[in-house]
């Protein structure tokens, strides 16, 4: 019994009414040592050795190796020196009550298409499967204009990065597939719907926090964005796309997959710079018939990345 207490004080060791100079590292010593240096003091022999500076000989801890070891209670967290980590603003530089606004303006939009991304969900549900669409559409103008105010107005900061992510999870991760989900019902199996919605959604986390943690590269993006895949899903809702739905779910689960493949594909600003008589035909073609021309140029879009991988290799 004696033995068996003296290992529960050594575990639940709580230092009560000590103070911090009073600790002695034999508290956490074995009970041999334990009943050793009790010897010790009983015969005066710890007088012709006394530890300095925290330290015991017998034992060769110090004050740091027992702190080290001593048992914290799960109700307190450690305290630590400085709280530095709770006072980082929200927006770096000088704080004005107009760079303040223009930061809260930034983030309006992105609550915006947060909240789109929402109404999109619950449209779905009740059947409005092509208004969530548009919503889902709205979702992407929303997306693309946080960034460009952020960066026009001189307010970017990682936090306006991080809820701009976590927005596109809600928005394009999670309410893009829900929305795909309720358009294929009743045209393909349950089942088949579900994976492919289920692999957009995955799909979609693995590809932005790929985006958080890699060196950004100015001309091509690693796979295609979730953004992009999601404007491609929406746009396919919405217009009705005339294809078999066992059709509509490859090519649901071939966009999934091209979201965390290493293929560059352009970025919409090199796009932009095409010449314009390249803009001529996709124009011409949507007169004609939409569909159609929409299908050729997603189509060609993916297509687009296996080939410049393929002639990156080559230049290699």
């Amino acid at each position: 019994m004696r033995r068996s207490s003296t290992f529960a004080r050594q575990v639940l060791l709580v230092r009560v009414g000590r103070r911090d100079g009073d600790l002695h590292p034999t508290d956490l010593a074995p009970t041999e040592h334990r009943y050793a240096d009790r010897q010790r003091r009983r015969y005066g022999l710890d007088r012709l050795s006394r530890p300095t500076l925290g330290v015991d000989p017998t034992l060769g801890l110090d004050r740091a190796d027992v702190e080290a070891v001593m048992p914290v209670s799960p109700a307190m967290p450690p305290m630590t020196q400085t709280d530095e980590a709770h006072t980082i603003p929200l927006l770096p530089g000088e704080r004005t009550m107009a760079r303040r606004m223009k930061f809260g303006l930034v983030n309006a939009c992105t609550l915006a298409s947060l909240m789109l991304g929402m109404l999109a969900i619950f449209l779905a549900m009740q059947g409005e499967v092509r208004i969530a669409a548009l919503c889902l559409i709205a979702c992407v103008g929303f997306d693309g204009l946080d960034g460009a105010l952020a960066r026009r107005l001189g307010v970017a900061s990682p936090f306006g990065a991080q809820m701009d992510s976590l927005a596109d999870m809600c928005s394009f991760g999670l309410a893009a597939p829900v929305v795909v989900y309720a358009s294929l019902a009743g045209s393909v199996s349950t089942a088949a719907a579900a994976v492919a919605c289920a692999l957009v959604a995955a799909c979609a986390a693995i590809r932005l926090a790929r985006f958080n943690v890699s060196p950004k590269d100015g001309r091509f993006f690693c796979g295609v964005p979730t953004t992009m895949a999601a404007a491609v899903l929406a746009v396919t809702v919405a217009i009705g796309l005339p294809v078999p739905g066992a059709v509509l779910v490859a090519g649901v689960a071939l966009l999934a997959f091209a979201m965390v493949s290493s293929f560059p594909y352009a970025k919409l600003a090199r796009l932009v710079k095409l010449p314009p008589w390249l803009w001529l035909a996709p124009v011409i073609g949507a007169l004609v018939d939409i569909r159609l021309t929409f299908a050729l140029i997603v189509v060609g879009y993916l297509v687009s990345g296996p080939v410049l991988w393929l002639r990156q290799r080559r230049t290699v």
